[in-house]
């Protein structure tokens, strides 16, 4: 019997008598400009992405290096010839990395956290590069031990040059040179987030006006060291704008933002300016060349008067603007909102918050001449009362679908002085919430204003009672689709009895958070509510009884049900629960004290494809 016995390595002996081996030459040894160069000539990724694992070192080594940096695998074929099998097996590993690719041609990569080093960023430039390539990168935040650096930067910038969106959050580490990578290797990007980066300069700013001219996209949030002459580049050499949203940067003013409005008048279609020290004379800018501009927001703006507003109306530039938001600008007037209204006619979608010198007149001024409104959203304007609001809805578009007012504290019931109501028949959707004046009186005049109404929103009204949802329930002909009533501590089981039997055949939607209910509710539902999907009955008097009563109806599939904090809901209704499991897709069981954690686990182990919260 033949045995194969291997050469064991010779031990070599001092001259003590003591023995030691001898070790082998490492590559470690070499400096680095040699591993670059070794690395240069592997004939593939998955070969480079194999050294990038052996160490950090290796790691950095292989992300630095540049696509055009890399052997033509031609030469490589060249110098080591192989005969045809192995260039036939050469064949296949291509086509296996280029299957490897997804079908958009890239990659998208987010870095969190801890996870947030230059490490992670080195990796991903190595990983992404054999497979298609990375285009999209989103980097928020990072630990203050390993923090992300120039040095992550520059190997997505060498190793990334298909990036096309970059989002850098809160990163006090990133400077101007970390940028400069960027904007030096990666050409193609189109889309640029920048958010609380306080290293970050004008500097950036003019290396990536140079570097990405197909920029079209540009968001800058609290970067304080960003000023006009970093926008005044951009608006030099990416004419392609297309959004641009600038929040809280100090040291930009009239100068910059006008810049790049001026250059891409034909192409910014959505402009996002708050916290800046801009003034009227930029409101004529945006006015003017506004052309194209569909999307408008402007927040916060204290050196902004009623002048600006009066002028932005009345230049006429903002012949395409689709929806507007104004928040926090006390420069805002009942004037300037009467022009606003004239000037913008085709605005659709209008969000007014925080403007504490707006008032009624100003509010039925701007419904009389906005012909197209949609939309009118109303948020801590504490000078619109209920008159205001009535003669706003006699006077509106027929266009006007939706009608929202939130913590506007002037909200009062009035009984006298209201002119002949005429009802608006185009409005299908009313939200009021936190109106603390806002009770019955007034809802029952709303049902006769908005006979066509499916969505309704009644939230923290104490005011509202069964008496005047009634009124509301039997004035709405188009049947109620969604309605929400969380906080309305008033209303019963008789409201609620009454909304399932006379909208039975159109209720999909039904939040009763917080109302005073017991099962007589869950009852009327089970018999009533054919299409109910969504329903919330938390911190509702429920018992297992209800729960039950739902499980066993043979007409309704609820898909979503909350019974957060319903301390009646006990163990009992496991059964049900089971059975309702069958079309239950979202159980929402948190702070319900009397189901046992032990009859959760059962649940969750059964209903296996229901996501439960408890």
């Amino acid at each position: 019997m033949d045995v194969y016995f291997p050469l064991s390595k010779r031990s070599r002996t001092s001259a003590s008598g003591e023995k030691f081996e001898q070790k082998k030459p490492s590559i470690e040894v070499l400096p680095d400009e040699c591993l670059f160069e070794i690395f240069r000539w592997l004939r593939g990724g998955r070969e480079r992405s194999s050294c990038a694992c052996v160490s950090k070192r290796w790691l950095i080594l292989v992300s630095n290096i540049c696509k055009y940096e890399i052997r033509d695998n031609n030469i490589i074929h060249a110098l080591n010839p192989k005969d045809e099998s192995t260039n036939k097996k050469g064949g296949i590993v291509s086509e296996v990395e280029h299957n490897d690719v997804d079908s958009d041609g890239y990659f998208t990569r987010n870095l969190e956290g801890k996870k947030a080093t230059d490490g992670g960023l080195a990796a991903i430039a190595v990983g992404t590069a054999s497979r298609g390539g990375l285009g999209k990168l989103f980097i928020r935040g990072s630990n203050s031990w390993n923090r992300v650096t120039t040095v992550g930067l520059r190997a997505i910038s060498r190793g990334c040059p298909s990036l096309r969106v970059l989002s850098l959050w809160n990163l006090s580490s990133i400077g101007d040179e970390g940028l400069c990578e960027i904007a030096n290797g990666c050409h193609r990007l189109v889309t640029l987030d920048l958010c609380h980066c306080p290293a970050v300069t004008d500097k950036s700013l003019l290396a990536i006006a140079k570097g990405c001219p197909k920029l079209n996209d540009l968001t800058i949030e609290s970067c304080a060291n960003v000023g006009n002459e970093g926008l005044l580049a951009l608006a030099c050499c990416c004419p392609n704008l297309k959004s641009v949203s600038i929040k809280n940067c100090p040291l930009v003013g009239d100068q910059g933002v006008a810049s790049l409005l001026s250059s891409a008048s034909y192409s910014l279609t959505k402009l996002k300016l708050q916290a800046l020290n801009i003034t009227d004379e930029m409101f004529s800018v945006i006015g003017h060349y506004g052309k194209s501009v569909t999307d408008l927001s402007l927040t916060s703006l204290p050196n902004v008067s009623d002048k600006g507003f009066w002028i932005i109306g009345n230049s006429q530039g903002l012949q395409k603007l689709k929806s507007f938001t104004i928040a926090s600008c006390l420069g805002l007037t009942d004037r300037g909102l009467e022009a606003v209204g004239k000037g913008c006619v085709n605005l659709k979608q209008f969000y007014i918050f925080k403007c504490d010198l707006l008032s009624d007149k100003g509010l039925v001024s701007f419904a009389k001449v906005a012909g197209s409104l949609e939309s009118l959203q109303l948020e801590d304007c504490h000078r619109i009362t209920q008159i205001g609001l009535f003669c706003s809805l006699l006077n509106c578009s027929a266009k006007l679908k939706v009608i929202s007012l939130v913590n506007c504290l002037g909200v009062m019931d009035v009984t006298t002085g209201l002119p002949p109501l005429s009802p608006c028949e185009s409005l299908q959707s009313l939200s009021i919430r936190n109106c603390p004046g806002f009770s019955d009186s007034s809802l029952a005049v709303m049902g006769k204003l908005c006979p066509q109404l499916q969505h309704v929103e009644l939230r923290g009204l104490h005011g509202i009672t069964d008496a005047g949802f009634l009124q509301l329930l039997k004035s709405c002909n188009a049947g109620l689709v969604k309605v929400n009533i969380k906080d309305c501590v008033n209303l019963s089981d008789k409201g609620v009895c009454r909304l399932t039997n006379l909208h039975r055949w159109t209720l999909e939607t039904l939040n009763l958070d917080g109302c005073k209910i017991s099962d007589a509710s869950l009852f009327a539902i089970a018999e009533n509510c054919r299409l109910l999907g969504d329903l919330d009955v938390s911190k509702c008097a429920i018992t297992d009884s209800g729960i039950a009563a739902l499980a066993h109806s043979d007409l309704i599939n609820v898909q979503i049900l909350s019974v957060s904090g319903c301390s009646m809901v006990s163990d009992k209704s496991l059964p049900s629960l089971r059975n309702l499991g069958k079309t239950l897709l979202g159980l929402n069981l948190q702070q319900c004290k009397a189901i046992s954690r032990s009859a959760i686990d059962l649940l969750v182990q059964q209903l296996w494809r229901c996501n439960i919260l408890f």
